[in-house]
């Protein structure tokens, strides 16, 4: 695997814990085999970095010091991430062009493609701010 820190990095986001409701264990069976296939490809490109599963439950911390603590996230929403791969591509659009190929999406997840960023964007928008003021 290649681990040239110069090239550029993504993440796929896995979103619906629940795609194999309703399939047979042989379907399921099934899918997951081509999942690991498909994975096992990727890592054979070089392009594969990390991945792992996300246990369905969790804790949502918010508010000033962290003061609220929920249960979440919401397994039952398909907006609930089960699990993410880290990539090493050339950008955005290959990491995209590789989600389009996950076996999975036939089952109704959704992919969320995010470029891993160099700097923090807030970072970054509050040095533009400062330049901008001495300027």
């Amino acid at each position: 695997m290649s681990t040239n820190i110069n090239k550029p990095e993504c993440i796929l986001f896995f979103r619906d814990t629940g795609w194999d409701k309703g399939l047979s264990p042989e379907q399921t069976q099934k899918a997951l085999g081509q999942f690991v296939s498909w994975m096992e490809e990727l890592t054979q490109r070089g392009v594969f970095k990390a991945g792992q599963p996300l246990e369905p439950e969790g804790k949502l911390v918010s508010g000033k010091k962290g003061r609220n603590v929920a249960d979440g996230p919401f397994v039952e929403s398909k907006e609930a991430v089960g699990g993410y791969f880290l990539l090493e591509v050339d950008d955005l659009d290959e990491a995209v062009k590789i989600a389009q190929t996950c076996p999975l999406l036939e089952y109704g997840t959704q992919i969320e493609v995010r470029p891993v960023a160099a700097v923090c964007p807030t970072f970054r928008r509050i040095n533009e701010q400062l330049a901008a003021a001495v300027a």
